[in-house]
């Protein structure tokens, strides 16, 4: 089998990239990446030289090079799409929202559109099939945010509060039309917040982490009081596989951690593992439309699929903190570049 998966050189990505070679022994990985700030070459450079693995630099919105490759032109047929690139981070799309747009949206529907002519073909019983699937991986942003009780179900009205937010839930929307109109095998995964290896550190646990080390405060928002439920991404590459694999076209998957905590509280343990003192804690202001708690409802793959995570947030954090302890020439040479924008308080607190 031969799949697309896109925004490879990110986060989630890498691991993505990672996890299916090493499942899946005879599987080509066709990675199409735009390597901006959160995508570097870095993330898997251990694997490039692998046969199975291609990499391709471009944007998702370039129509031209994303038929090339789904047509099958550049590098044989395609079995499935995955799309995972986008731009991701909530205060870069307060300072500039056409990006997101551009990519997440318009990005999209290129892939949707690509797959949709390249895919299909006449069944022998009428009418058309589509024998490539398409798996799109959306966020639990797109539900907008809880009150202290409930969580984030499949049924959940969307309700974005940011320009990040408000772009994935247009995809997923533009997703769901080429299900119901088309009748093409697209499915969607929601995730609540990843954290693990290869994360860009301007998030918030790898920032911390950084800052830390670097004996630099810390920048929490607002009172800290904002809670999130956290999956390990290795956690979550299952979770896609097992969707993209045996989900049913048309269905959305959400994906959670059951690991619920407040970003202060989150701020306290990296301290504590690291050795840190809590005065480096620095509250700074509140970010503009910040949600105020996320929870997913898991129970649906859980059910259907078979999936749970293995990681409890104990063990996954003191991994990652090692992780990023033993891997300070990665966090320099991703830090370092010059293309990188910065914007306060997210990277540089004040």
């Amino acid at each position: 089998m031969q799949l697309l998966l896109t925004g490879g050189l990110g986060f989630i990505g890498s691991n993505l990239v990672r996890h299916f070679l090493k499942t899946y022994p005879n599987y080509t990985i066709i990675n199409l990446d735009a390597v901006t700030y959160a995508g570097h070459p870095e993330n898997l450079s251990d694997i490039e030289k692998d046969p199975r693995y291609k990499f391709v630099r471009g944007s998702i919105d370039d129509v031209k090079l994303v038929n090339e490759i789904i047509s099958g032109q550049k590098f044989g047929p395609i079995d499935g799409v995955i799309n995972l690139a986008a731009e991701s981070h909530v205060d870069r799309s307060i300072l500039d929202p056409s990006v997101f747009v551009k990519t997440n949206v318009l990005g999209t529907q290129v892939l949707l559109d690509a797959t949709l002519r390249y895919g299909k073909q006449e069944s022998t019983t009428g009418g058309a099939t589509y024998r490539i699937r398409y798996l799109q991986v959306s966020t639990d942003e797109v539900y907008g945010s809880l009150g202290p009780e409930g969580y984030f179900t499949e049924e959940t009205p969307l309700a974005p509060n940011s320009p990040y937010s408000a772009s994935k839930a247009a995809a997923d929307l533009v997703c769901r039309a080429f299900f119901h109109t088309f009748g093409m095998p697209v499915m969607t995964t929601r995730c609540s917040n990843n954290y693990g290896p290869y994360q860009f550190p301007e998030k918030l646990i790898p920032l911390f982490i950084a800052n830390a080390l670097a004996n630099k405060q810390v920048p929490v928002y607002g009172d800290g009081l904002n809670i999130r439920d956290w999956l390990h991404v290795e956690d979550h590459c299952s979770a896609i596989d097992l969707v993209f694999h045996k989900g049913q076209p048309g269905e959305v998957y959400n994906i959670g951690g059951n690991n619920e905590r407040k970003n202060i509280e989150i701020t306290k343990l990296i301290l504590s593992e690291l050795g840190r003192p809590e005065s480096l804690i620095k509250y700074v202001d509140d970010r503009l439309g910040h949600d105020r708690r996320y929870a997913i409802d898991s129970a649906k793959i859980q059910n259907e699929l078979g999936w749970e995570p293995k990681y409890t947030f104990e063990t996954g954090i003191r991994g990652t903190i090692n992780w990023y302890k033993q891997n300070q020439n990665w966090v320099q040479a991703v830090t370092s570049q010059p293309t990188v924008p910065i914007s306060p308080p997210v990277v540089t607190p004040v």
